[in-house]
């Protein structure tokens, strides 16, 4: 947990997160309603959708022939796939899109809950649910993710983890989604949970950690030399 807890700790999305869910606590006391208990469980459930739906239809779409708009999706998760060990490619580089996007959401979910609420009550209800239940919910994927890729003593929380989320990445990099423990079930909705079968007849040793593209491609190629990258990724499972 030492490991995992240290990598956190430098996080840049996760340090521009904190103020936002440190002031969501503080209304959270004091604007207290039994009301705010469903608000913040209702975050988290969002977060989790949002986990899912980002994984697969943002950062495993159709790689950008573009090569700027590519390299972006390389700095946010191809390279990751390459190069699963190396935490610094744990995250993407923009770190402050988590606090657009929870403030985007928040101005959204204010907008539609002002006519049955009011704007004060919406708006302290729309804060709590994103920026205590949202962001507590980003903070336990983050753990969970971090947790699956070091390679540090686990007890059997850390390698039901490890064990699910690598087999999205070493084994069908089209399924097993879902990241946060106990979240599986939202794959099984999706159709897109982890099956031994399916996943050994799509196997491919060579483009497994390039996400289905050809190693030498020479949009993968510009981008590893872009992030200072000499050598392409090692298709061999972390232990």
């Amino acid at each position: 947990m030492t490991a995992t807890i240290a990598v956190l700790i430098n996080m840049g999305s996760l340090h521009r997160l904190f103020p936002f869910w440190l002031a969501g606590v503080c209304a959270l006391v004091v604007g207290f309603s039994p009301w705010l208990l469903l608000a913040i469980l209702y975050g988290v459930v969002a977060q989790f959708f949002v986990e899912y739906v980002m994984h697969r239809f943002l950062y495993h779409r159709e790689p950008p022939t573009d090569q700027s708009v590519f390299n972006a999706l390389y700095r946010s998760h191809i390279g990751h796939h390459e190069f699963p060990n190396d935490a610094e490619f744990f995250t993407g580089d923009d770190h402050w899109y988590p606090v657009r996007f929870g403030l985007l959401s928040v101005a959204i979910h204010t907008i539609i809950l002002w006519p049955f609420l009011g704007f004060g009550t919406a708006l302290l209800t729309a804060y709590v649910a994103l920026f205590v239940g949202s962001v507590s919910a980003y903070t336990f994927y983050e753990y969970c993710h971090t947790l699956a890729h070091l390679n540090v003593p686990k007890g059997w929380f850390g390698q039901r983890v490890t064990r699910s989320h690598l087999a999205h990445h070493f084994q069908d990099h089209r399924a097993t989604f879902h990241v946060s423990f106990g979240m599986g079930w939202i794959d099984r909705l999706f159709g897109t949970k982890h099956d031994r079968t399916v996943a050994r007849d799509r196997f491919d040793r060579k483009t497994m950690l390039s996400m289905g593209m050809d190693p030498e491609d020479l949009r993968l190629v510009t981008a590893r030399k872009a992030f200072g990258i000499t050598k392409g990724p090692r298709n061999t499972q972390q232990s």
